[in-house]
């Protein structure tokens, strides 16, 4: 781990490494339970078997205080805003993966590997199938902003503001994720 910035690893696809307070079990809740997700990501029924349906529910405007309004590409986001999804892989509580985005043309890919390193867990997320530039920067952006905000709630901490933090590691990204 170094920074924490999300790195492209392949053509349209992005990972990130979080080291968490553990136990494993925990962490692997906050993927899973609809309340726990809901603190950090976005709430939703999941079932948790291959083939199983997955729902996620944002509120991304309640998920912090004293925040600064979403920018404007991304007011539709900040109420509430649903997707739908399928597990594609589940063996709790290593390995969680689902599709992203169902029902569209061609859905993305989101895949959680958990593993102990002494009291601590390292969630590594992998985000793949992301068809351009811009679709990776914004989820490079959320995926950092979200995973931070899990780390904050993990630790007991108040989490910093989310459309604040989203701009900034968002601008981040579009520096570091290469055109064309």
């Amino acid at each position: 781990m170094d920074d924490g910035y999300g790195k492209v690893i392949a053509p349209g696809t992005v990972r990130l490494e979080r080291l968490l307070p553990g136990p494993i079990e925990r962490v692997w809740d906050y993927l899973t339970d609809s309340q726990k997700r809901g603190m950090w990501l976005a709430a939703g029924a999941m079932e948790l078997r291959v083939g199983g349906r997955v729902e996620h529910i944002f509120r991304n405007g309640t998920l912090t205080e004293n925040d600064d309004p979403p920018p404007p590409k991304y007011v539709s986001h900040n109420e509430e805003s649903r997707m739908q999804g399928r597990v594609t892989a589940c063996d709790p509580p290593h390995l969680l993966a689902y599709t992203w985005g169902e029902g569209g043309i061609a859905p993305s890919e989101v895949r959680f590997d958990l593993s102990v390193l002494g009291t601590e867990v390292l969630l590594v997320v992998t985000h793949s199938r992301l068809t351009t530039r811009d679709e990776t920067v914004s989820v490079a952006g959320g995926w950092h902003t979200h995973l931070g905000i899990l780390a904050d709630r993990l630790a007991g901490r108040i989490p910093a503001g989310f459309w604040r933090t989203h701009a900034s590691v968002e601008a981040e990204y579009e520096k570091r994720i290469p055109a064309g």
